[in-house]
């Protein structure tokens, strides 16, 4: 099997309708990318590992918090890279600006010799359905029409 990510689509329903919280990937190569980089928060897990355990703990580690609920299942996505991402949706709220995301090493500038960290998400955002299609990675656009459909029923 190829590479699998597990990730939370959270939300929340206000006067404004549904709106859907994303993250965007922190680094120097995403630093100026907007429209199709952001993402749900989410990451590789090993195979035998409880998907939902695994989207559980990576948004966790990608936003500092932990969620617990009744989280519903979403239809699996692949992704233009063939990772397949398998996703849940969860009714919450959180405050965006206090994300605490774990970070990764890479030598920067590249063939510089110099080593800096950067998070691993650089902000989230809470995204109007339209907005998060324009925002979201192209193949979990089907992620965030899924939702927008049970909602609507």
């Amino acid at each position: 099997m190829g590479k699998q990510s597990a990730g939370i689509l959270l939300f929340r329903k206000n006067k404004d309708g549904l709106q859907v919280m994303l993250a965007h990937p922190g680094g120097p190569f995403w630093a100026k990318k907007d429209a199709g980089a952001w993402s749900i928060p989410k990451g590789e897990f090993d195979d035998g590992e409880d998907i939902l355990h695994a989207a559980q703990r990576e948004f966790k580690e990608e936003t500092g918090v932990e969620l617990k609920g009744n989280f519903i299942p979403l239809q699996a996505v692949k992704q233009k890279n063939g990772k397949l991402v398998h996703a849940f949706a969860l009714e919450g709220d959180m405050d965006v600006t206090t994300i605490a995301s774990n970070t990764f090493t890479i030598e920067w500038p590249p063939h510089s010799g110099t080593m800096k960290e950067f998070p691993e998400i650089d902000r989230c955002s809470w995204f109007s359905v339209d907005e998060a299609k324009e925002k979201i990675n192209p193949a979990q656009a089907a992620l965030v029409d899924e939702l927008a459909l049970m909602m609507d029923r």
